[in-house]
């Protein structure tokens, strides 16, 4: 069961950048929470987050997996992440962009964590049946 961080506990950035490589590769679903915490931030900012997938966790698609929608306040921020329909990513990692603007330092600064958590194949199994039911 994979359930670990994406971007590490009390990361700071100042600058667009990625986080490290997390192989999927091994996981029983295919489908995964994702949780983007913002911890601390500075007025007038954006933070951007998107995920990225690689088949061998050297050459990333440009194209991103998913984008948590743009994030300008402190919170938790759940996401879906489905890759059945990408057999073949083994690996996945976090790219963020980070923007500042109006008075004060240009400098933008953000601090926030992001992880990824498996979604066990049974839960899947009964929130389908339950789709179901319910059509």
């Amino acid at each position: 069961m994979i359930d670990t961080f994406l971007v590490p506990e009390k990361t700071v950035v100042s600058a667009k950048g990625d986080g490290a490589p997390v192989d999927v590769g091994g996981a029983a679903s295919r489908v995964f929470l994702l949780t983007l915490s913002i911890s601390n931030i500075v007025e007038q900012e954006a933070l951007d987050v998107s995920i990225h997938g690689s088949a061998d966790g050297a050459a990333w698609e440009s194209k991103p997996l998913t984008i948590f929608p743009q994030k300008f306040y402190r919170g938790q921020h759940p996401l879906l992440l489905d890759l059945t329909r990408h057999p073949t990513v083994k690996f996945v990692r976090a790219h963020w962009e980070v923007n500042r603007w109006g008075r004060g330092t240009e400098i933008p600064m953000f601090e926030f964590h992001l992880t990824i958590r498996e979604v066990p194949p049974e839960i899947l199994k009964e929130a389908t049946a339950e789709a179901k039911a319910l059509a």
